[in-house]
């Protein structure tokens, strides 16, 4: 571990009217303490313009966290670039690097504030339905499934990208890119429910 004692606040942005810690910064802090610390990432899924990542980083003492990282075409021409950056400052954020700075952990449901904790294992009944979706081996969702979940996420102030995706490990133990299409579908009809009756309560 280096001597140097890294100062993030000299590198902070603001971001929605909060302070941000970008993801080369919260890397260059991780290289400043831990030279020889372990980074992967790994292109899981790339197809008809979606790509998800997963990021990997160990520290040489032992400490590891591995994040999750999604974007499509749609919203960014360099998506694969951004979808790797996602999952890296993912991860770096589980092991503390820029926590506090990010977003990357804040969760909102429906309308009662933001959720703190995500959990870490899916609950039992969104675990067997995960398995017995592999099980059946049903079609995965589709890219314009996977858009209009992100997209109904946008449009809305209470979810956000990160919401959706909460929504989906919290329903179905996965991310929207791994949901079937069933899964999708019915994931969709839920959003859009929830953004017709938002736009009600405001007329």
């Amino acid at each position: 571990m280096s001597d140097k004692a890294f100062d993030a606040s000299r590198y902070l942005s603001k971001l929605n009217g909060k302070d941000y810690l970008e993801v080369k910064w919260r890397l260059l802090w991780l290289r400043t303490e831990h030279p020889d610390a372990t980074v992967q990432t790994e292109l899981v899924k790339h197809e008809a313009g979606l790509a998800l990542f997963r990021a990997q980083v160990t520290l040489p003492a032992g400490g590891r966290a591995t994040g999750w990282g999604s974007e499509t075409a749609s919203d960014f021409v360099d998506y694969i670039e951004k979808a790797e950056t996602k999952a890296l400052g993912r991860a770096l954020a589980a092991l503390g690097y820029g926590t506090q700075f990010c977003e990357d952990f804040d969760f909102r449901r429906d309308d009662q504030g933001p959720v703190v904790d995500a959990p870490v294992e899916p609950p039992p009944a969104a675990r067997q339905a995960r398995g017995a979706a592999r099980e059946r081996q049903l079609p995965r969702a589709t890219s314009a499934q996977v858009k209009a979940i992100y997209s109904i996420g946008r449009g809305s102030k209470a979810l956000g990208e990160h919401g959706v995706e909460e929504r989906a490990r919290k329903a179905y133990g996965c991310l929207p890119a791994e949901l079937s299409k069933q899964q999708a579908s019915e994931l969709i009809d839920a959003l859009q429910g929830e953004l017709r009756a938002q736009f009600a309560a405001r007329g």
